[in-house]
């Protein structure tokens, strides 16, 4: 197996330092029973919600000191962070010694989702097998619905993708579906890894516009058939459902990935034809 998912799977077998920044049992709290965050978990949300948000890209170096300056802290908690964040699969080691972003390669991504399949078919499989809250089904009908608000909304404005914004909705509506469901396992190092495999797989996607019409009815297609089956018990057919999903976004994630391979391809091979493209600004 290649690197990435050997340290994500090693990491969550063998250290649970890495799965929990502080154990629950161990985590401050204040007098007021609120938990105060230590400084290597505020080092550690810091550093991964920069990658998230594209801030640190895939490849470009981190400097413990100017994280320790930012946030005003030595260099140890960075370090630690730096360190849970590595055998997360989402920083390399560097040959100068220190430390960069990770890539993903084509078969990481394939190992990711493969990974994320076995797991959420096991967790939807095990939800569907008992009876869901009504103010859950009511609460998860809801994200469904508001995929189809911004399917209609794309119908409505005749354009053929949505815009950033509505591409953040979606995203939001799609990772808190998928987050809610997940989470009526209750098993939080199920869930723990399951977002990580989809922290993952979203940090280093290939930049892209937002979904098209087809693509958003897919989803949302997804989506209901998942919930209707889990609310009736229907473990087989949900199980069924969640794995096809799964596999329909793999195959469009690798597909972005050979378009944005085929696409650098070029312009390594005849980067003079893309030059004269560019505005004079762009030179």
């Amino acid at each position: 197996m290649r690197l990435v998912l050997r340290r994500f799977v090693t990491n969550f077998m063998t250290r649970k330092d890495s799965l929990y920044a502080v154990r629950m049992s161990r985590r401050p709290k204040t007098h007021h029973g609120v938990r105060d965050l230590s400084i290597r978990e505020k080092a550690y949300r810091y550093i991964q919600q920069l990658i998230a948000n594209g801030t640190l890209a895939a490849g470009s170096g981190i400097s413990e000191l100017l994280l320790a300056k930012e946030l005003g802290s030595s260099r140890t908690p960075i370090r630690e962070a730096m360190n849970q964040l590595a055998a997360e699969g989402l920083l390399d080691q560097s040959p100068s010694g220190g430390m960069v972003v990770a890539s993903l390669s084509r078969e990481d991504i394939i190992e990711l989702y493969e990974l994320r399949e076995a797991l959420e078919v096991y967790a939807v499989g095990k939800i569907a097998r008992v009876p869901m809250p009504i103010a859950d089904v009511e609460r998860l009908q809801h994200l469904v619905d508001d995929i189809l608000k911004l399917q209609k909304e794309l119908e409505k404005s005749k354009k053929s993708n949505l815009d950033k914004a509505q591409m953040e909705r979606f995203i939001s509506c799609d990772f808190g579906y998928h987050a809610l469901l997940m989470s009526m396992t209750r098993n939080s190092r199920l869930q723990k890894m399951i977002n990580d495999t989809r922290l993952l797989i979203r940090i280093f996607a290939i930049h892209r516009g937002g979904h098209d019409l087809e693509s958003l009815k897919g989803i949302h297609q997804f989506h209901q058939r998942i919930l209707d089956a889990v609310v009736k018990q229907e473990s087989a057919a949900a199980m069924t459902a969640i794995a096809e999903h799964i596999q329909a976004s793999q195959r469009e994630r690798l597909n972005e990935y050979d378009h944005w391979k085929r696409e650098t391809a070029l312009q390594q091979s005849i980067p003079v034809f893309f030059d004269i493209h560019k505005t004079p600004t762009q030179r």
